[in-house]
């Protein structure tokens, strides 16, 4: 992926256990992606922070729902990808 003159960066996190709810936050909105690898962890959390886009997937799921050895890291990072978050 290649940035784009003009076009601030969307920031991607995959975050650990616990982390649900990032402090500061703003504009918050949950969203499903399907990819042709299957679903990711979870859905995306996209958001700001300070002004910078950003799109944060819980990496085991909300609730911790997934074990390591269940997680399908192709489509979380394809589902980031989708979501125009910069590698």
């Amino acid at each position: 992926m290649t940035a784009q003159f003009g076009i601030p960066p969307v920031i991607g996190v995959i975050g650990g256990s616990g982390i649900y709810d990032l402090d500061g936050l703003t504009s918050k909105t949950w969203r499903k992606v399907n990819t042709p690898f299957g679903d990711p962890s979870d859905e995306l959390l996209h958001g700001e922070l300070n002004g910078q886009k950003m799109v944060f997937l819980p990496r085991h799921g909300r609730g911790h729902k997934r074990s390591p050895t269940d997680l399908n890291y192709r489509a979380n990072i394809c589902a980031l990808k989708m979501a125009r978050a910069r590698p």
